[in-house]
């Protein structure tokens, strides 16, 4: 037999021969004549737009049936061999991949614990079912993870983010992106904050939002008293000129949770009234904020003290 990657590719997953083939598959395997580690993933050719085998995948781009929508279906749907590779090595339960044949192959090694159909076709059907031409080629989809309890992630972190108002789908993967690059432990979302899971904040990410774990927070800001009580202390990060020095502030020390507001108005004053201090980064004159995601980015750079 031929192994791509630890990894037997099988074309088709029905009928006489396909079956056949398993068996000749798994007598070879029971001799020694397998390849090491090797596992099957089910290849399944789709040819007809409407085969509804990938509907989990279909019409992406309208707002009201994408599966990953609030109030959908709830999946989640990783595009793009980096992503997927992550989405694959996540808690998210996969329930099948999408794409042309040369990325779903480029998957073989990630995807060898999982039992889980592999949906092969070209570019111009996989657009047709996606609704949009996807130049990454590949796509996953994926059910959610059990919820993360607000006190069981404070329990056990040192340094978090606390999100309030990120609505933008696109600053939220973002901060997870740089969340996970500097060592962050944890998000909590507050008020305002979109779905991290929506397909575009996924993507933006890199697929680390399916790594760093986050929570809900439910009454905000008092839900914040969770923090303090965990012995955390609660740094707003705002550009008023009476704020803390980002220098000053030692956010290095001890449990810290930065807390970031929306790109417009920033933090609500009733979010800063609750933190424990206000922190400004110092900045240029003429220049009175930055993006979310590299104010978010300095600070947690801050947090690492390194």
């Amino acid at each position: 037999m031929v192994c791509r990657n630890s990894r037997e590719f099988l074309a088709g997953t029905s009928g006489p021969t396909s079956r056949a083939r398993r068996r000749e598959i798994g007598r070879a395997d029971s001799i020694g004549g397998g390849c090491e580690n090797a596992g099957v993933v089910h290849i399944v050719e789709v040819d007809d737009v409407d085969d509804p085998r990938v509907d989990d995948f279909r019409d992406l781009s309208r707002a009201d049936r994408r599966p990953d929508r609030p109030g959908g279906r709830g999946l989640v749907i990783a595009e793009g061999v980096v992503v997927v590779e992550r989405l694959l090595a996540s808690p998210y339960p996969v329930r099948a991949l999408f794409g042309v044949r040369r990325r779903v192959e480029e998957l073989a090694e990630a995807a060898a614990a999982l039992d889980v159909p592999a949906y092969v076709t070209d570019a111009d059907v996989m657009a047709r079912v996606v609704g949009f031409h996807l130049n990454r080629g590949v796509l996953a989809v994926a059910d959610r993870a059990p919820v993360v309890e607000p006190a069981e992630l404070i329990a056990r972190s040192r340094r978090l983010v606390v999100l309030e108002g990120i609505g933008d789908h696109e600053n939220l993967g973002a901060l997870f992106r740089n969340a996970a690059a500097l060592s962050v432990d944890g998000v909590l979302l507050g008020a305002g904050c979109s779905d991290p899971l929506y397909r575009r904040s996924v993507r933006v990410s890199m697929g680390h939002v399916l790594r760093v774990p986050f929570a809900h927070l439910g009454a905000w800001p008092e839900d914040l008293k969770l923090l303090r009580d965990n012995g955390f202390r609660i740094a707003a990060l705002t550009p008023r000129a009476d704020a803390k020095s980002l220098r000053e502030a030692a956010l290095d020390s001890g449990p810290v949770a930065v807390l970031l507001g929306s790109e417009g108005p920033g933090l609500t004053d009733e979010a800063i009234v609750a933190a424990d201090l206000a922190v400004r980064i110092p900045m240029a004159s003429g220049v009175d904020s930055l993006n979310v995601a590299t104010a978010g980015a300095i600070a947690f750079h801050a947090m690492s003290g390194t």
